[in-house]
């Protein structure tokens, strides 16, 4: 019997590829790859992947391939979209990973929700065979949803799969992807949107701007633009001042060993750190910010705490202006 690796992103459009094929009684394994940058990287989003394969009948497997991904992130051969985002090197580094996975679960081709014409940079009718040459699966990538547009694909081609049960949909409309969502009776679904983080223009400045002046950062610094309001001192430094507790709870896991904590005690206020060299400018810099967006705003001077390793002072500061956060904001 025929069995599929489906990639598998948790959205409306993989889930349905993958009840295109469970209805033909073909076996599906799905993948889902860890980037870094995905909404997939959240637990919850991780465990209602896990819901619809137990409910589903789908095997659900996942594997980090951030390293791999930073590599073409900082140089893609195939360029970026509007921001960040380098869709096509994205496509074809899943695609290949997947290809390595085929002997592995022991499946005959790859099938993905990609609908013809739906994102404007990888699924164009000129891309589409762009990303299979490259992966090197020319003839073994099925798009369910939009396969009676294309060439047969060697599954439909050998009689694994039945081709008229298939489907041609195009464009970004989402009606015919919720009516076939209907017939399969599937009521809860996410809804769609921007779960990339590169093709976000804020997060994708901040990491030109990280890139350009630092080439080889660490996963971990990369990691830390997604978090908190970031201010870029003249010496090169990075202030991150988390906006509320879910804030403060990532940037104080996640903040290098030995880096300066700031916080004000007996109010409510933000955690706030120093990445990149922590001279006495940026110090005093972080400390004005922390003041600024702490509970003690009002106050004149407000006390700081900063702790950095084995090392607790506190700093007394007037909290930043509205010019200072305007000249060092990113």
């Amino acid at each position: 019997m025929a069995k599929a690796l489906a990639l598998y992103s948790g959205g409306l459009d993989s889930i349905l590829a993958i009840l295109v094929m469970l209805k033909q009684g073909i076996p599906v394994t799905a993948i889902t790859f860890l980037t870094g940058f995905g909404c997939y990287q959240a637990e919850s989003f991780r465990e209602a992947g896990r819901t619809a394969a137990q409910r589903h009948g789908f095997d659900l497997i996942t594997r980090d391939i951030t390293p791999q991904f930073l590599d073409i992130v900082r140089q893609p051969r195939f360029g970026y979209g509007k921001n960040m985002n380098p869709c096509l090197d994205c496509k074809i580094l899943m695609l290949r990973e997947a290809r390595n996975l085929l002997a592995e679960v022991g499946a005959d081709f790859v099938i993905t929700g990609e609908v013809l014409f739906q994102r404007p940079m990888s699924q164009r009718r000129d891309t589409l065979p762009v990303l299979d040459r490259e992966s090197e699966l020319k003839g073994r990538v099925l798009r369910p949803l939009s396969a009676k547009l294309m060439n047969p694909t060697i599954p439909e081609r050998d009689g694994m799969v039945d081709r008229e049960q298939l489907y041609a949909f195009h464009g970004r409309s989402r009606k015919p992807q919720i009516a076939l969502a209907r017939e399969f009776g599937l009521d809860e679904y996410p809804q769609p949107a921007g779960g990339c983080l590169l093709t976000d223009p804020i997060y994708s400045l901040r990491l030109r701007q990280l890139l350009r002046e630092c080439p080889d950062a660490s996963r971990e610094e990369i990691s830390l633009l997604r978090i908190g309001r970031h201010f870029r001192l003249p010496s090169g430094a990075t202030v991150i001042v988390g906006r509320d507790a879910r804030d403060n709870a990532e940037l104080g896991a996640m903040i290098p060993r030995g880096a300066p904590r700031f916080f004000v005690e007996g109010y409510g206020s933000p955690l706030a750190s120093v990445i990149g060299t922590p001279d006495e400018e940026a110090m005093q810099a972080a400390a004005a910010l922390t003041a600024r967006y702490s509970a003690a705003r009002k106050k004149a001077i407000v006390t700081v705490t900063c702790v950095a390793g084995p090392v607790r002072r506190t700093i007394e500061v007037a909290p930043a202006t509205d010019e200072m956060i305007e000249l060092l904001r990113r």
